[in-house]
């Protein structure tokens, strides 16, 4: 199993949620982050003064999967994704040892 972690632009949640739904991946969690890369922010005007904005709005997109589906699951993310700009985000995998359904006691695959 491995846990595939999406730092998204937040207006494409809703394309990236489609997508993975598409290949019928139902269960991920959603978190609203901030931070910065290469963007390194930017400046912004108020009420007369400028300061800097460091870090960015994005969306964290979590979702554990079976080895077999992380592939499809990483390019239906891409290409919901990508627009082409800076700040479009990154993809982490990692590996998951055990996973509990905590309702039923299922483990592992069962409980994905």
């Amino acid at each position: 199993m491995k846990k595939i972690e999406a730092i998204i632009k937040p207006f494409k949640l809703d394309e990236v949620r489609e997508a993975l739904s598409d290949l019928g991946i139902s269960g991920l969690t959603v978190l609203e982050v901030k931070g910065f890369g290469r963007q390194k922010g930017h400046t912004e005007l108020y009420r007369g003064a400028e300061y800097v904005v460091d870090f960015l709005p994005k969306t964290k997109v979590e979702v554990i999967l079976a080895d077999d589906q992380v592939e499809a699951a990483i390019e239906a993310i891409v290409q919901a994704a990508r627009t082409g700009k800076i700040g479009d985000g990154k993809i982490f995998v990692t590996p998951v040892e055990h996973v509990v359904r905590i309702r039923t006691g299922e483990t592992n695959e069962e409980a994905i």
